[in-house]
């Protein structure tokens, strides 16, 4: 496992030489979509119509972040990690689409997404939830840009500028690996063994 710095915007070699469970680290920029976003974004494809911000080689944040306005400018409050298979249905078709490098949400994702890392190049990096707060002190460093504001502040499509955003831990790598699979293999193996102390036929 190792410690890894990179800057957007990503180049496919990098994101398939991570390895699972490496920390990461991104500079540059980000940006936020949640479900009512990656819907719009992929029936404007269908319609051949471009995104109002190139989204190529960049890193999606599964975020709803809490920001407030002032003097024209948006401050963020907090921005944390909402449940990535919610996104499920959507984020295979961004990656193929959109050539989306780096997934940043939490819990993992489905096989149709970790098919689409293996098969375009891309990871899912976890970030703990519930320490989104500390993002904008430490990370966050300025709003870009914000649209689809219609959908509402957690639903729109922000576009974040950050320094060291981190530290990601890489749980869905390049090929197909995953931590998620790992540990959940881990724990049957100990319910067996504890079925079995306790007497218990399943």
């Amino acid at each position: 496992m190792s410690v890894v710095y990179l800057k957007t915007p990503f180049i496919e070699k990098q994101i398939r030489n991570l390895k699972l469970g490496d920390s990461l680290y991104i500079s540059g920029t980000i940006f936020l979509m949640r479900d009512e976003a990656h819907e719009r974004a992929l029936k404007l494809f269908k319609e051949k119509i471009k995104l109002p911000f190139d989204i190529k080689n960049l890193a999606v944040f599964h975020c709803g972040p809490i920001v407030q306005k002032k003097n024209n400018n948006w401050k963020v409050l907090s921005a944390g990690p909402t449940t990535s298979m919610r996104m499920e249905l959507f984020e295979d078709e961004m990656i193929k689409n959109y050539q989306i490098r780096v997934v940043i949400g939490k819990g993992g994702m489905g096989e149709k997404t970790i098919n689409a890392m293996k098969k375009y190049g891309a990871v899912f990096a976890s970030f703990t939830g519930g320490a989104g707060v500390l993002l904008p002190a430490k990370c966050i460093k300025k709003v870009k840009e914000v649209h689809w504001l219609d959908l509402g502040t957690p639903e729109a499509f922000w576009v974040f500028e950050v320094e060291n955003f981190g530290p990601l831990t890489i749980s869905i790598d390049a090929q197909g690996n995953s931590l998620y699979k790992k540990v959940n293999k881990e724990v049957d193996k100990g319910r067996v063994k504890a079925y079995k102390y306790l007497g218990i036929n399943k």
